[in-house]
């Protein structure tokens, strides 16, 4: 029996659950700066409209590299193993991200600051494309068959919390040195103390093992081939409806995140077509939501695995996806001349139903693939929904508030929501299938 095989799975989960938080609070810290921070300190502000759309704009550009980070690291995952790529994932999102909180601004070198933050911002979109993928697996590979949903919410469990650090770091910054100086000075903190993030987190991934699954591969000769290839070649149909299958999960976060964020803390407008633009809530309220939001979403990634486990992935994900399109269809009735308690009550219904598609991802994904193309498979899938379903959400939904209102942007939502059900209508039941296969 190799060492592998007497992981422990728990010890295996956490530690992918604690370096995939990292992850996400650097992916979040530079979404929150977009809003809050980066139109003022990086883009010309002798048009605010035009810089904060531009701003927004930046958080497209690492959903774009986000496949590029899963080829790259998800061929290495598969030929060498999950292990050793998670290290250089990390590293690659750990330094981009430090760089970022150490650029100099629009005002001291012109043109060059937003170039350089597009640059790392595309290493950060790379990290996190080989991130995800591994993470899953090693969660899921040493997990028991019968719990593979539940181990795999392990490292879902890092999107909500990485979400809760990131905005708790900057709501706290806020409360202490105030609004003023956070856009001028404070939004660095964040970003440099990721390198104390990024130290404990090398430190528990080079303490995990290699994936038994993965070992077994090995030894049977089944890593030799190119993993690319293999995937594009043989696999594309798995990867067209899992990405299906995502989508809608990617529109609702960042509807709930980032569109809704600018909305709540925009002044009260309207546009030329007669839609509101803005309820002028204070930055810092919507930030408070969006704890309360992590934690609910948290809480209800955990339960998914338990049903996913228990009822089957397609079924719940089905019962998820009738539920958001509904959720869409009512969405004017929470944003609409919204007060700050119907926002809240946006959020807490949005990250409810966010934390029963999310996850069981890891789970449904892994076990789509086959081991030796498993690791490109699944980020490739995960990182291809990003792009479809996140790369301009915030921006294209911005436009569809102008023209056709909140009714719009909550069709634009329904509309994923019933194109990712019919994706899951037609996969097949996964819950029991061999990994080791």
């Amino acid at each position: 029996m190799s060492h592998t095989q007497q992981n422990n799975p728990y010890k295996v989960a956490i530690s992918s659950m604690i370096g995939t938080a990292i992850e996400f609070y650097d992916y979040y810290i530079y979404a929150a700066a977009a809003v809050l921070v980066f139109s003022t300190q990086f883009f010309d502000k002798s048009d605010p409209t035009v810089a904060t759309l531009l701003s927004l704009s930046t958080l497209a550009l690492a959903f774009f590299a986000r496949p590029l980070g899963s080829l790259l690291f998800g061929y290495f995952g598969d030929k060498i193993g999950r292990k050793k790529t998670l290290v250089a994932s990390l590293l690659t999102m750990g330094i981009s991200t430090i760089a970022i909180g150490l650029l100099p601004t629009y005002a001291q070198i012109g043109i060059w600051a937003p170039i350089l933050l597009c640059i790392f911002r595309v290493g950060q979109g790379i990290g996190l494309g080989g991130e995800w993928g591994g993470a899953a697996l090693v969660a899921v590979e040493n997990a028991p068959a019968n719990r593979r949903a539940w181990f795999g919410t392990f490292p879902q469990l890092g999107a909500p919390i990485g979400l809760f650090v990131a905005n708790a770091v900057f709501f706290i910054i806020s409360a202490i040195i105030g609004h003023e100086a956070l856009i001028e000075w404070g939004w660095r903190i964040p970003f440099i103390a990721s390198f104390l993030l990024v130290a404990v987190g090398l430190w528990m991934r080079l303490s995990l093992h290699e994936s038994h699954v993965f070992e077994a591969a090995k030894k049977a000769g089944k890593t030799k081939g190119d993993p690319i290839s293999g995937v594009l070649k043989n696999h594309w149909q798995q990867i067209l409806q899992g990405t299906l299958m995502m989508t809608t999960m990617y529109v609702l976060f960042y509807i709930m995140t980032a569109f809704a964020q600018v909305y709540s803390k925009s002044p009260v407008a309207f546009s030329d077509a007669g839609h509101q633009t803005g309820l002028g809530i204070a930055a810092n309220t919507y930030t408070g939501f969006l704890l309360i939001g992590a934690v609910i979403f948290g809480i209800f990634v955990s339960i998914s695995g338990v049903y996913s486990d228990r009822i089957g992935r397609r079924r719940l994900q089905l019962i998820t996806m009738a539920l958001l399109v509904v959720f869409g269809l009512a969405m004017p009735s929470f944003l609409v001349n919204g007060t700050p308690t119907s926002v809240l009550a946006f959020l807490v219904v949005g990250f409810t139903l966010m934390g029963f598609a999310f996850g069981p991802v890891a789970a449904i994904l892994p076990e789509i693939f086959p081991t030796q193309v498993r690791y490109t498979g699944a980020s490739l899938t995960y990182n291809l929904a990003a792009i479809t379903g996140a790369s301009v959400v915030s921006i294209v939904a911005i436009e569809i508030n102008q023209f056709y209102g909140m009714t719009g942007v909550g069709l634009y939502l329904s509309v994923n929501a019933i194109l990712s059900f019919i994706a899951y209508w037609f996969a097949k039941e996964t819950k029991n299938v061999d990994l080791t296969q």
